[in-house]
């Protein structure tokens, strides 16, 4: 179907912005989860965040930030069972859940470069992340 009507002169149903509109959040999140290096933070993290935090007050943080990825995980699994439910998923709960990886990421590289003594799984879970 064209996107321009000759007979009218004028543009005909735009199809088009719609898609658009679809997609853009999706590219978006994907865009930002290109940026691995928890050192330099990425498009959702401050890298300095944690620099004055002690090793006591990382704990705290980190616990936060894992309970909300375990929610939006199970969020977006529970979207995803829905008609339509990928895109809801991505549009809904995509930003947030790549901001808090990057999060943990940034508290893991700061307890390390603090040389803090962390869980067994703070190691384990940052080599598969």
């Amino acid at each position: 179907m064209p996107i321009f009507d000759e007979t009218k002169g004028h543009p005909g149903p735009m199809r088009i912005t719609p898609f658009v509109a679809l997609i853009f959040p999706a590219l978006l999140a994907a865009c930002a989860s290109e940026l691995q290096n928890p050192l330099t933070g990425g498009f959702f993290a401050d890298p300095g965040k944690y620099e004055f935090y002690s090793c006591e007050q990382l704990l705290p943080q980190r616990t936060r930030y894992e309970k909300r990825e375990q929610e939006l995980k199970l969020l977006m699994e529970k979207a995803r069972q829905a008609t339509g439910g990928a895109m809801i998923s991505v549009v809904a709960y995509q930003g947030e859940y790549t901001a808090t990886q990057e999060e943990l990421k940034v508290i893991d590289a700061t307890a390390r470069l603090k040389k803090c003594s962390t869980p067994a799984n703070w190691a384990s879970t940052s080599a598969i992340r």
